[in-house]
């Protein structure tokens, strides 16, 4: 927690305005973009540059631009575009059609969902990104949904399931080495504790998706004619993956491999590959935009101390170890709430989560599973998060309409909470 900075609840004040302006506007009107998303950011920043008066306007601008320009945000949006380019490469060489035919004629329709899940986990948990994960999959989530009758906003939400519990397991995801190291734990101690908690929720998000397109065969055309050639861009995405590459070799290796296969099979020509790579990039520019000024408005909300002040009000309810871990769960998950970033939420609330569990004797890797757990299931609600925003974007559905598709992430919250009220897993116990 910052010394310098006294905690504020004013400071949240430009929060929740681009709240009430995002989603209140899409509750009134009943459609979530008649107001569009860059307007209602531009005037909850608006409001947070006309506070706090002792500060001049020109510092104020300072501080919004170093939000915006933070590592962890610019990787983002390189993730986005890469993302964007190569779902534009591969749906013009017929990739994303010929997956989507492949699964339709190998998985009987009720496992469909089942199995988009299961690959988001394999994929996300390998890459070790959710935001990377949800973009490659969202267009053959949307080809099977469109093919099966099934809900877009059903098949979104189990990539965003399945992206989730990557984010929160891999032991390269940033989240995770963010967790680890804010607690000084080491990450095998993390992992096993994560482990056990995450895996019953995973398992029941699977069963809830095969229960609910139980009936999806029936409404499957006969034929789903595919060319295994044009497979293989998302065959390659994925084995990269499995093999623990960057998300960025990944993405800028599938987007080369997918332009050659275009070209070798005189699918596309070089300018059409060009021009795919532009407007791949384009489309991702207004959630790009989102991604940079929502780091700026949180970092203005920081400076103000509307952070400090959850961190402030959370810690003063502990007492007792049982009641630490309440605080970790609270911390980040309001933290989380009001930064749409679960890498940065465990950065903010990780410092104060350390005293918390030396205060009052609990694990550093159960500490850090906390935060990443509460983190990651947060993150995966937020209708204004990158993970339900970009793959609403891909998808072309409101980011609202997902929210309750996301199984996995309210699954996950419950265990978490299980966790702490049960104390389980059993080795996570208080130390001597």
């Amino acid at each position: 927690m910052s010394e310098q900075t006294k905690g504020n609840p004013l400071a949240l004040i430009p929060f929740g305005v681009f709240i009430i302006l995002f989603i209140g506007s899409g509750i009134v009107t009943g459609d979530f973009y008649k107001l569009p998303v860059l307007v209602a950011i531009f005037a909850a920043i608006l409001v947070a540059l006309l506070m706090n008066r002792k500060t001049d306007f020109q510092t104020k601008l300072q501080q919004l631009t170093k939000g915006s320009g933070d590592p962890n945000i610019m990787l983002m949006v390189i993730i986005f575009l890469l993302a964007g380019a190569f779902t534009s490469v591969a749906e013009g060489v017929g990739a994303v059609e010929s997956t989507v035919n492949l699964g339709l004629s190998v998985l009987p329709g009720n496992l469909l969902i089942v199995g988009l899940f299961v690959i988001a986990c394999f994929i996300s948990i390998s890459m070790g990104t959710s935001v990377g994960t949800i973009v490659a999959l969202a267009p053959i989530g949307a080809g099977i949904a469109d093919e099966t009758g099934i809900a877009v906003a059903l098949a979104m939400g189990a990539i965003v399931s399945g992206a989730m519990f990557g984010d929160n397991l891999s032991i390269i995801s940033d989240t995770t080495i963010a967790a680890v190291r804010t607690q000084g734990a080491e990450m095998k101690d993390k992992f096993k504790a994560n482990f056990f908690i995450v895996l019953p929720a995973a398992i029941l998000t699977a069963i809830i998706f095969g229960f609910i397109t139980a009936d999806a065969s029936q409404t499957m055309q006969e034929e789903h004619p595919f060319e295994l050639v044009k497979v293989l861009p998302y065959l390659g995405v994925l084995i990269f993956a499995i093999l623990g590459f960057n998300v960025i070799f990944v993405l800028m290796g599938g987007i080369v491999f997918a332009g050659v296969i275009g070209l070798s099979i005189n699918e596309i020509t070089f300018m059409d590959f060009i021009n795919q790579l532009g407007s791949g990039f384009e489309s991702m520019q207004n959630l790009s935009l989102l991604v940079i000024l929502l780091g700026g408005l949180v970092e203005l909300i920081r400076q103000n101390g509307g952070i400090d002040f959850l961190l402030q009000a959370i810690h003063k309810r502990t007492n007792d170890s049982r009641g630490g871990e309440w605080s970790i769960a609270g911390l980040v998950s309001a933290v989380n709430f009001s930064t749409a970033n679960n890498t940065i939420s465990i950065i903010t609330a990780g410092p104060l989560a350390k005293q918390i569990s030396e205060q009052y004797d609990i694990e550093e890797r159960r500490s850090a599973s906390l935060l990443d757990i509460f983190s990651s299931s947060v993150q995966g609600l937020l209708p204004y998060g990158a993970q339900i925003l970009s793959v609403a974007a891909v998808a072309e559905v409101s980011p609202v309409a997902i929210v309750p598709f996301s199984f996995y992430p309210i699954l996950l919250a419950v265990s978490g909470l299980l966790a702490i009220a049960f104390r389980f897993p059993k080795f996570t116990t208080a130390k001597k």
